[in-house]
C-alpha cells in the first residue's frame, strides 16, 4: 500500500493498464499471433511482450476471473490499434461499473474518511467506491 492518497485516475495508469495490456498480450500470444505484431498493436517493443510472458511486467494487480474472461473475449476482437484501443476503454469501463477499480484503490492507497462516490465524483467512473 502507498502511503499516500492516489486517485483512481492514477491507479489506471500505473496498474490497470498494464494488467490489462500483459492479459491481452498472452491471449493474443495463446491465439498463435507473432510477438512483433503483438507488441505492433499494443504499441510497445517486442521485449515487453516477453516480459509479460515472463510475469516481469503487469504483473502488480490481479485481475479477477470474469475481467480476465473478458480480456480473452477482447483478444478475439483486436486486429489493429483502433481496435485495441475500443477493447481497451471498454475494459475500463468494466472495471470501473464493476467495483473493481474501488477495491484496487483502497488495497493501493491511503483513501479520505467517508469516501463515498457521490462526494468525489467517483461514481461517474466507478460504481461501489465506498
Amino acid at each position: 500500500m502507498v502511503n499516500k492518497l492516489v486517485l483512481p485516475q492514477e491507479l489506471e495508469t500505473f496498474y490497470v493498464i498494464p494488467a490489462l495490456r500483459r492479459q491481452l498480450a498472452l491471449a493474443l500470444d495463446e491465439a498463435g499471433m507473432k510477438q512483433k505484431d503483438i507488441a505492433a498493436i499494443l504499441g510497445v517493443n517486442t521485449s515487453a511482450i516477453s516480459q509479460y510472458k515472463s510475469k516481469k511486467r503487469g504483473e502488480k494487480v490481479q485481475l479477477n476471473p470474469e475481467i480476465v474472461q473478458q480480456i480473452k473475449n477482447s483478444a478475439t476482437k483486436v486486429k489493429d490499434q483502433l481496435s485495441y484501443v475500443r477493447e481497451t476503454q471498454r475494459l475500463l469501463h468494466l472495471i470501473r461499473t464493476s467495483g473493481l477499480l474501488c477495491q484496487i484503490h483502497k488495497q493501493l492507497s491511503t483513501i479520505p474518511d467517508h469516501c463515498e462516490p457521490q462526494l468525489v465524483n467517483c461514481h461517474l467512473l466507478a460504481r461501489g467506491c465506498n
